[in-house]
């Protein structure tokens, strides 16, 4: 993941306090409850890649041989593989 847990709640507490602040939001429940909703939302965001990634390396270790044997570079089948994936799923990371 890009972001520690961390750095994950920082944003989501400056998500808050912009929404808030420009009246785009209005809180009926209780601060901490919104800003850990936020915090869910970026986590399952920033997981996605990280599935995808993993995802990717499953595939290729799939075809490890067939890579090894025709020399192919890891880290450019590796974009390539994730890029057609996410182009297939429309993703946005």
């Amino acid at each position: 993941m890009k972001f520690k847990k961390e750095r994950v709640s920082i944003l989501a507490t400056g998500i808050f306090e912009g929404l808030l602040k420009n009246g785009l939001i209005s809180a009926n429940v209780p601060a901490e409850e919104l800003i850990r909703k936020i915090e869910n939302t970026v986590m399952d965001d920033l997981m996605i890649e990280d599935k995808l990634n993993e995802e990717v390396r499953e595939i290729l270790k799939s075809h490890s041989k067939q890579l090894e044997k025709e020399s192919v570079n890891y880290q450019k089948m590796f974009q390539m593989v994730k890029d057609k994936l996410v182009k297939e799923r429309g993703l946005i990371l």
